[in-house]
Formats: structure tokens, sequence, C-alpha cells
């Protein structure tokens, strides 16, 4: 396959050598080669022509209409969410309307009750004609449902979007169609009634009430714990602009914000301005394209559906995103689904939809109410599920309860700290909190005649089987969380008392729990039936605290992996991406792409659906969004202090382009591949952290490294093709070998394939 990459330039006339000038002296000499004299990326996707074009071949289409709601387009603000699909056993289209700040506030009935979101409605496209065909497309440059609706009257022209806290639709008809738009409210009431009955007590809430103010309807929704949900729509001419507040514990404030946010709505057009100026902004931020279309286009939607359903400041991501629909899990899950749901943020380059930081920044008061009376002064703690205000007590250590959720939360906060390097996130969020969550589990730890600490009985997340004490999952957390807290301590001048607590941990907490079979659930427990979680070897993936690069760990790795795959029968769609990102840790990218396609395969039990959504009982968006990380871990990874490029790319992608990858220690990475050769890697630091970059260029002749003025950086071999680069805040610096290439960003080509939704 050729490159579809045009060459803009010639390389400029130069000479030099990237090492120190000591290691100069010690290297035979080279002859003089054409160099990067003050070189600059060339970046073809810089306007808005190359996004639109680049991102079209990348869109969702229909040519029949969705049945179900992970067939059908999808939108959203972060807040607000819409999918589009047939009206069930009706003649019309239904968007739905649904938000992620909606929910219920009886926090004794639990979170699949008491604190549950709840269901707001859905708009009904009546026409009057029966449907016979559509023509859809989802745009992800625009981030606009576009198309045609066709019937044995004529054609509804339609186009629809959701900015800022607004539904906007726009609705044409042609021939003898006409435009019926009707707005049906749904009982407020868990959708877990889909699989069992309200628990004792639970009283219904009341009934919606609607009212009319000049030409804005709206729906009253009050609730029995206090609170109230509004919607309020309009229609005016050929469209619909539509909102939805909640507020609590006012029942009446959401009525006033939801009107008041139409009835000073601007035009359709000026809205839509303001929505693609957005959306055109987001995605320059970083790109990334290889030669697998059907799986580039599903990574370029994973980016707009995490967008879509996440912004800072906003409700922390329920278990479907701001899309709800018939669920047992109509809450926050903190065991495994908010972690994955966020991975792929940091690489990407979009630290601004890190809803989960800001969610746990503001909840510290009910972390600590959290966890039992006795230990509030000093520790915090979730239980595996909450509303967005992460309210749910945690059990003890001792009880059998699942301890760990919100240290590994914090795991991910600490990802975003470390790829931002934003003192103010670790000084206010990470530490503070990762000290608490630490130290409930300090309450617990006891010495035994080994010598070594141990944990009391803890459960590994929905293992059917609870250790008797010494569970991996909390292990590795605790190791990790010491580790950090020393970490932070130091970064932030923090002289902690805490200090020899948390080095006394390192050093005595008892090791692994290990058996012939690699890693087992925790002491005594081995793993020992199918299980679709992989806390037990947290260790590895996302810890890394045991990782490949450890040559004595290798085997317990991969016997520990290879083990818990062997036993299929209770895997999901995660279970084959965590797989995938094993795989791309041991840098095996053929392996790390066999599994990941295991998602993609319908033949499996839980695929990936044709809107790039994901349902077991229920959807779960946590899913598709780990398999964009799985991308990630094959294209850059920067675990353990060192930047790795393009670490466990498959065999079949010899030519892939990345550019303004984010990794720890706040780097862009730009990285051009041809032919199966990495061609030059750009890195630019944007807190002047320490670099020690895994270039992958080919071995042999010594690799040029250029600051962004032409003149060759400092630079230390440190060994297995890393170097440790001084490169200041604010700089650039180019590795390459021989001759100056073509420093050019631009899509690469890849066979076309079917896309996404149902064409």
């Amino acid at each position: 396959m050729t490159s579809r990459r045009t060459v803009l330039g010639s390389a400029v006339a130069g000479a030099t050598l990237g090492a120190l000038p000591e290691l100069a002296q010690a290297a035979a000499p080279a002859p003089l080669r054409p160099a990067c004299n003050r070189w600059q990326l060339r970046n073809r996707m810089e306007s808005d022509g190359a996004w639109s074009a680049f991102l079209r071949r990348q869109d969702l289409v229909w040519h029949r209409l969705p049945a179900l709601w992970h067939e059908g387009p999808f939108l959203g603000d972060g807040r607000l969410g819409s999918m589009v699909y047939r009206e069930p056993g009706a003649n019309s289209i239904r968007f739905t309307v649904q938000h992620g700040e909606v929910q219920d506030h009886r926090p004794q009935f639990g979170s699949g009750w008491g604190t549950c979101r709840l269901p707001v409605g859905h708009l009904t496209l009546d026409p009057a004609g029966t449907i016979t065909g559509v023509d859809w497309r989802l745009s992800l440059w625009n981030a606009e449902l576009t198309g045609t609706v066709t019937t044995d009257k004529g054609t509804i022209t339609l186009s629809a979007f959701i900015h800022d806290g607004i539904l906007g639709a726009r609705a044409t008809a042609g021939g003898n169609e006409r435009v019926r738009w009707a707005f049906r409210p749904e009982e407020a009431i868990s959708p877990r009634k889909i699989s069992e009955q309200p628990p004792a007590g639970y009283t219904a809430n009341p009934p919606w009430t609607t009212r009319t103010t000049g030409n804005v309807e709206q729906v009253l929704q009050p609730l029995t714990g206090g609170g109230q949900t509004a919607t309020a729509y309009r229609r005016t001419g050929d469209v619909l602009l539509l909102s939805v507040a909640h507020s609590f514990p006012s029942d009446s404030r959401a009525a006033a914000v939801s009107l008041k946010k139409i009835q000073d709505a601007a035009s359709y057009a000026a809205l839509r301005q303001r929505h693609t100026r957005w959306w055109h902004g987001f995605y320059r931020k970083s790109f990334v394209s290889f030669p697998d279309q059907r799986l580039q286009s599903f990574h370029w939607i994973q980016l707009y559906k995490v967008a879509s359903a996440s912004r800072e400041g906003g409700p922390v991501m329920a278990t479907s995103g701001p899309w709800l629909e018939p669920t047992p899990w109509p809450a926050v899950w903190w065991n495994l689904n908010v972690q994955l749901e966020y991975w792929l943020i940091h690489g990407s380059n979009h630290l601004e939809l890190d809803s989960l930081a800001s969610t746990l920044r503001q909840s510290q008061e009910q972390l600590t109410a959290n966890v039992p009376a006795a230990y509030r002064p000093d520790s915090a703690g979730v239980g595996r599920s909450s509303d967005m205000f992460a309210n749910r007590g945690v059990g003890s250590p001792g009880s059998g309860a699942e301890v760990g959720d919100l240290t590994w939360a914090l795991h991910n906060v600490w990802l975003s700290y470390r790829h931002s390097m934003d003192e103010t996130l670790l000084r206010d969020t990470v530490f503070p909190l990762l000290r608490r969550a630490i130290n409930y589990y300090l309450h617990f730890l006891t010495p035994d005649s080994d010598g070594k600490l141990h944990l009391p009985k803890t459960l590994s997340p929905e293992y059917p089987v609870t250790p008797p004490r010494d569970t991996n999952y909390d292990l590795a957390l605790i190791r990790w969380g010491c580790m950090t807290l020393l970490e932070a301590a130091e970064l932030l001048g923090v002289d902690d008392p805490l200090k020899p607590r948390w080095q006394e941990v390192q050093a005595r907490l008892v090791p692994y729990p290990v058996d012939a079979n690699g890693f087992m659930i925790g002491a005594e427990t081995p793993y020992a039936q199918s299980h679709r979680h992989y806390s037990h070897l947290l260790m590895v993936y996302p810890l890394y605290l045991v990782n490949w690069e450890q040559p004595q760990s290798r085997e317990l790795i991969e016997k520990s992996v290879e083990h818990w795959q062997a036993l299929t029968g209770a895997h999901r769609g995660y279970s084959y991406t965590g797989a995938a990102s094993l795989y791309a840790m041991m840098g095996r990218g053929d392996t790390a792409l066999t599994y990941l396609r295991k998602f993609f395969d319908p033949a499996s039990r839980f695929p990936c659906r044709a809107n790039t959504h994901y349902t077991e009982a229920g959807p779960v968006i946590e899913t598709p969004l780990s398999a964009s990380q799985s991308l990630h871990d094959m294209l850059c990874q920067s675990w353990g202090g060192v930047v790795r490029v393009f670490p466990a790319l498959p065999s079949s992608w010899a030519h892939v382009t990345l550019h303004d990858f984010r990794t720890q220690g706040a780097f862009l990475v730009s990285a051009v591949r041809e032919g199966g050769v990495t061609r030059f890697v750009r890195v630019k630091s944007l807190a002047g952290e320490p670099l020690r970059l895994r270039h992958g260029l080919p071995a042999g002749v010594r690799p040029t490294v250029l600051l962004d003025d032409g003149t060759p950086a400092r630079v230390e071999d440190v060994g297995e093709g890393t170097l440790s680069i001084e490169l200041p805040k604010g700089r650039e610096v180019l590795v390459y070998r021989g001759e100056c290439p073509d420093l050019v960003i631009a899509p690469v080509e890849s066979e076309p394939d079917r896309p996404w939704g149902l064409p």
C-alpha cells in the first residue's frame, strides 16, 4: 500500500549531530548529511476543508430506519442527550430527551432506585404518510444529524444538534408531507424496573403537569424526595428548540431555568454557528490516522461520543452516559465503568472533558460521609454505585466489602495530573482525597507472624468468591496509593506526618498472592472461574506496578493474562479491550489487534453495536471508549517515566500518523510511520518535565536530535532505544535518522470499508 501523504517542500540543507559533545567525540566520525535547519512540521490538517473531508469519511450513515437505540444516531453536549430511532410500534421517529443531571433524591433506597438517573421523555416526529426509507448522516465534523425521511406522501428534510443545553431540530416537509412534533413525557421511575420490583416502602414520584408561557410549552415533574425536572420547548416555523433543567433541593427553579433558556435562545442559525465552532476547535487538538478504515472511523466516533457525554464541571458519566434507556444500571458505577470511560481523554489531548476529576473535587464532603462515622476524621470512600454526587456508603475491610473503588478512580485523576502537570489538580484533588482513601485501608492493615502487613476480607469487584484476606485488587491499589502519596508530598513540598507509615506499607505489605496460573484473586482464592473483570490484574494494567520491562515479571504476567482469557464463559466486551491493552504493554501489536477485533466480531456474545454503542443487560458506555484506549496503547504509551512511540503497532499498519498525542509529563507527540519504518518523532514540552523518549526509529545510525531552532539538543542515550533529552518548557524537539525526512502531518491511505450505522 502506498502512502497518500503529499510532500510539501524539500529538506533544508545543513548538518548536526543530536548528542552531547562528549558522546559525539566518542563516536566514529560520520559524514555530513542534509539536516533539518529551523525545522517545522507541515500540517495538512489545518484547514476546515481538510478536516471536513477527513471526518466525512468517518461519519455514520443510515439507509435503513434504526429500530433500536444502539442502531441510531446520537447527539449530546455532556448533559443533554438524544438518540434517534423508530418509535416502537408506531410510524414515527423518536428523539429521546434525557439529561445527565436528572435523578431521584431518596438515598435510603440505594443508587438503583433512590438516587438513580430518571427518564425525562422523548420527542416524536410523526409524518402524515408511511415511512418507506431514510437517508441520514451523522456528521462528526459538525456534530449534526442531517438527511431525509421518505414516506408514501413525500419527504421530510431533517437536521438536528445539541448545544449548550438546547436540542435544536429543523424539519421541512416536501410533497404532500407535513411536519408534526410531539413531546411525550416518561414516568419518573427508575429504569431498573425492567429487572426488579421497587424496594419496600418506595412510593412513586407524582405525575407531571404542563403549562404554557407565551409560545413555550413546559412539562414539570415534581419529585417525592425533593427537586424538580422541567422540560421547555418551542416550535417556530420549521424549527423546534427544547431544553431540560433539573433542580434540587428547589422544587421550582428548574421550571424558571428551562423557560428562560428557550425564551432567550438565539436563532437556529446562530446556535448552529456556535455549536460547529466548538466542535471544529475540539477536533483540532489532536490527530490520528492508521490504515484500518473501520477501526479508524470507530476511533473518531468515540472521540465524538465522549465529548457528547462529558464536559469538565458536568455530571460524571453514568453507565449509559447522558442517553438513558431501560437498564438495571441507571447510576454511576465505580468499580471499572467510570475508570474505563475516561482513559481516552488523556492521549487524545481532551482534558477539558474530565468530569470525573471535577466531580471528585466537588464531592469531597460526600466521599468523607460515605465511610462509617468512626473513620470520617481522616478517611473517604465510595460504594460500588452512586448518583452523580458520589452518594453511596462503602463497607469496611473485614466485612467482605468492595473497598478500593475510590482509589482506582483517583488513579484516573492522577493520570489527568500527569498528562497536564497541573499542580492545582494534584494539591486540591489528588493528594487530599488519595490520602483519605489510603487512610481508610491503613486502619485495617495488621501484621502477622510473617512480619508482613495483611488486609482482612475484601471483595475483588464482582468476583463470586471473596478471599479471606489479601485481595489483589486492594493490594495493588494500596501499593500504588502509598507510592503516589510519597511522590505527591515531595512534589508539593509537604512534610506529611504519615510519610513514615506510607514507607512502612511499601516495605512490609504482603506480596501479591500467586499460584501456578499467575495472579490469584486473593489469598487462598485462585482465579478459578470465568470473570469479565480484570481487577485481579490491576497491578499490571493500568497501574504498571508489575510490567513487561521487569524481566523477572514477564512469565508471571503472561501466564496470568493467558489464564484469565482461557476461561471465557463470563467474558464481555471490555474483557477483550483489556486483553488488547495488556498485550500492547508487552509490545505484541498483532496479538493486541486480534483481541480487540473480538469486540467487533458479530459472532461474539457481546459485540460492538451498529452505532458503536454497546449493551449487555442495558447500555454500558465504557467498553467502546476503552477500545479507543486500546488503540492508544498500540500507538503511544507513557508509563514509568518513558514516552514510547509506536510501541505495539500491528504488522499490517505500515503507515501511521500521530499528531499532538498527549502523554504523561505533559508532552505533545507527533510521529509518522511510512512503509513500516518510523520516519520522525517530534515532541513538544508543555511543562518542562524530564523527557525520556523511546523513539522507535530504525536501529543503526545514531539519531539526529534537534531543537526547534535547528540547534542540537542535549541528549543522553540510556539504552534500549531510549534517549534522555533536555527539553525546556514550550520548546520542541525533532528526532530522526539519516537525511531530513518530509515533516508532513497528513492522513494515511486505507482501504474503503462500510461505515458505521446502517449503511
